[in-house]
């Protein structure tokens, strides 16, 4: 009897104990490459209707103006989620506002998937948009909070890597399988699904303070102690994603022009060699000086984009994709170099926001111009004039860059920072935190 009730009184703490095992976090490092696989997912979602808009396009008879302007309304979605929701993360935690993201972002696949028109496209674009403005900077933030130096890094490399994923994956789905507009978002809910169920494990990396709801209100306020860094990266950044939503938007119809094929490979494939490229040169500069880093971007968008005009006016498509290759290498610097000049200096209840507001001009770089280019080639001398129009602007768009680098010297850095392997970071004022330690719980 004893030994029975011996048994009942343990076997309620063996039970608590396998529960509590079963809800452990998963480790630091684990966790910090689940956080950069959503930003991959969620800019390779972004990136995923690129070669399926000719598509749309003979379904529903909409004019290039029309694609631009889904695209152009998405990037505003993003431009209001980051402002909206962009600091929330700070007050609330990265987990909470993540999940929802995604939840969102898995809500915005099934949209997708079942739109009939350009009505239903426009709405998913905006569901999209809100959730990956709200995502950024949370999960940029909490790549940071577990390692800061790995976590500027990464900030810098995800985005390329998502885009040219999401776009030469969408190219081969439309081309090669069944349900194209069906297919590839619904592979995308599944990988939400699960980063979704991995998030919800993740430890927390900043303890809750209060604010959430005043962080809601939009405002544009920089720390004083990035504020020059951000003056300094900010042309830059807006000269790169500029180019981007080239890419992103005309960059399909006008590869296949060049090409003299409907094939949406080839639609997604200048934004692929854009954005793969750009995600490896964040890797080959790793060891650079920020600001070398952003003046080789610099150097390399306007050679880039001065031998894709040249590719346009020949019609010679092996040029233009070299020409490709070279700007995103000014691509991925420039991008790098922006986000290792500014990110190291924020605080870490202060990176969401930093973060968020960089993305903000990376946006308003992709989404503005692109919008006017729509209007342009249905208003104006068409598709190639556009493009060369367009490219015009971007080179004219990084010599204003390079001139606002010029005039300000080096990108300011705050005292007491120096430049490692990973890029500029604070000298630790105490004892540094072994690897995969969050910042606080």
């Amino acid at each position: 009897m004893n030994h029975l009730a011996q048994h009942e009184r343990t076997e309620p703490t063996e039970r608590t104990r396998r529960a509590t095992a079963a809800r452990r976090p998963i480790p630091p490092r684990a966790a910090f490459y689940v956080l950069a696989s959503v930003v991959v997912s969620f800019l390779a979602a972004s990136s995923a209707p690129t070669p399926l808009y000719a598509t749309y396009q003979a379904e529903w008879g909409f004019t290039p103006i029309t694609t631009t302007i889904v695209f152009g309304v998405y990037a505003i979605a993003v431009l209001s989620g980051l402002l909206v929701l962009g600091k929330l993360s700070d007050h609330v935690g990265r987990r909470p506002v993540l999940i929802t993201a995604i939840a969102a972002q898995a809500a915005a696949m099934l949209l997708f998937s079942s739109a009939g028109g350009v009505g239903e496209l426009l709405a998913a674009r905006v569901v999209q948009g809100l959730s990956t403005g709200a995502a950024l900077g949370a999960v940029g933030a909490a790549m940071m909070d577990i390692n800061r130096s790995r976590g500027t890094m990464a900030n810098a490399f995800a985005p390329g890597l998502g885009t040219a994923t999401g776009s030469l994956a969408s190219g081969f789905v439309v081309q090669y399988l069944p349900a194209p507009t069906h297919a590839i978002y619904l592979g995308l809910l599944v990988v939400f699904a699960a980063q979704a169920v991995a998030i919800a494990l993740i430890d927390e990396t900043v303890t809750r303070v209060p604010g959430a709801l005043a962080s809601l209100v939009p405002e544009i306020k920089l720390p004083r102690t990035v504020r020059g860094a951000v003056l300094a990266a900010a042309p830059v950044i807006f000269a790169v994603w500029a180019l981007a939503g080239f890419y992103g938007s005309l960059g399909p119809a006008l590869v296949r022009t060049l090409v003299g094929s409907t094939s949406a490979v080839w639609g997604g494939l200048g934004l692929f060699v854009l954005a793969f490229v750009a995600a490896a040169s964040v890797l080959a500069l790793r060891k650079a000086q920020s600001t070398t880093v952003m003046y080789t971007g610099i150097g390399a968008l306007v050679a880039g984009v001065a031998l894709t005009l040249v590719a346009v006016d020949l019609s010679a498509p092996a040029l233009f994709f070299a020409g490709t290759a070279v700007a995103g290498l000014g691509f991925g610097s420039g991008f790098q170099g922006g986000i290792r000049t500014v990110l190291p200096l924020a605080k870490p209840h202060e990176s969401s926001g930093v973060l968020s507001l960089l993305f903000v001009v990376s946006y308003l770089g992709m989404g503005v111009p692109s919008v006017a280019a729509g209007a342009l080639v249905v208003h104006g001398g068409g598709l190639v004039p556009t493009s060369e129009e367009y490219g015009a602007v971007v080179i004219a768009l990084a010599l204003l860059a390079l001139a606002a680098l010029l005039l300000r010297g080096k990108a300011q850095i705050a005292p007491g920072v120096k430049v490692a392997s990973g890029g500029p970071q604070p000298v630790p004022v105490r004892a540094e935190q072994p690897e995969g330690v969050t910042q606080a719980r």
